[in-house]
């Protein structure tokens, strides 16, 4: 018994486990949540109860990551307050006026409002918000007991949404770094095929077309890092740079080659600088490339393609000394949790 919780307590507390399996877990949390709504709003009879089940599944949202948490739950939290109240505020005024065409068109105003803002900056509270106003007010054929029951079952499904949001969240700076190492990973593998030459050119540009689709998941994940790590955005923004950079040399080169036919010669450390920094990411251990391309005797070939190399083995050299400097300054990236 002790053995199988101590391996249920290790599988959910393990980081890459998570990483791999982010589908996985966020299912299960979704699911838990809606039974603990179904169960607390069930077992004390709360009026309406399915609305905050609705809502839980609303707020959850997709899978959060953890530097991302805290300004989703604040999110949440005032569009939800912000729809409640519009809503209540239409059940009165039906109530007091007694005009359903009004309620009709005051609800397309406030609804209208919010589809305005929900483009752009702020777009996640103001889709709340109009959702919320019609959980709440319904078709203003609502009346104002079964509103304020129905903002009590809005409130009651968003904590429960929050809490479950923080409950074993995925690492945004996890996934970066693992993102990145798979990336250089690939990049090797590409600069591998062109030492023997691409069969055709059709193969040539879907491995750089991965390339290029590896890379872009990374921007995104930059603001939820630089908030769990304490790290500036602008590092990671240079680290993405770097990496784009690589991309691009790689696909000139093999533009160059399966254009005249020729080889770079030698390797100046290129694919061992690849390689080394993919497993410093994932293992925060490895050995350093630099002596490799310190001595490579591509130095000394002429031609557009060796100084091509050389130019992107000094590019990865910068590259693994920003990583390294984040490293020893904020333990971050090759510091796994």
């Amino acid at each position: 018994m002790l053995d199988l919780l101590r391996k249920t307590t290790d599988v959910l507390f393990d980081t890459n486990r998570r990483f791999r399996q982010a589908r996985q877990f966020h299912a299960i949390r979704v699911a838990l949540a809606l039974l603990v709504s179904i169960a607390l709003t069930t077992g004390i009879d709360i009026p309406h109860g399915e609305w905050a089940t609705i809502t839980v599944l609303v707020v959850i949202g997709g899978l959060q990551h953890h530097g991302n948490i805290r300004r989703r739950a604040a999110e949440r939290g005032l569009g939800t307050l912000i729809g409640a109240l519009a809503g209540l505020a239409l059940i009165v005024q039906q109530s007091y006026v007694g005009l359903p065409l009004l309620t009709y068109a005051l609800m397309a105003v406030i609804c209208g409002y919010c589809a305005y803002h929900a483009i752009g900056k702020g777009g996640y509270i103001a889709l709340l918000a109009a959702i919320t106003v019609v959980i709440t007010a319904g078709h203003g054929n609502q009346n104002v007991y079964d509103a304020l029951w129905r903002t009590v079952d809005v409130f009651i499904g968003t904590a429960i949404a929050l809490v479950f949001s923080f409950a074993l969240p995925a690492y945004a700076s996890y996934a970066w770094r693992i993102r990145l190492a798979e990336l250089l990973r690939a990049s090797a593998a590409v600069h591998r095929k062109m030492q023997s030459g691409f069969t055709d050119a059709a193969e040539q540009r879907t491995a750089m077309l991965d390339l290029g689709t590896r890379l872009i998941p990374l921007r995104g994940l930059i603001p939820s890092v630089a908030k769990e790590t304490g790290v500036p955005a602008a590092e990671f923004e240079e680290i993405q740079h770097a990496a784009r950079v690589c991309i691009s040399a790689l696909e000139l080169m093999a533009a160059i080659e399966q254009e005249t036919g020729m080889r770079e010669g030698e390797d100046p450390g290129i694919e061992p600088a690849l390689l080394s920094m993919a497993e410093l990411l994932e293992t925060g251990h490895a050995p350093s490339p630099t002596a490799s391309m310190a001595a490579s005797p591509a130095n000394a070939l002429p031609g557009p393609l060796p100084f091509m190399a050389r130019q992107l083995a000094a590019d990865l050299a910068r590259m693994r000394a920003r990583l390294d400097r984040l490293s020893a300054q904020h333990g971050f990236p090759y510091g796994a949790r």
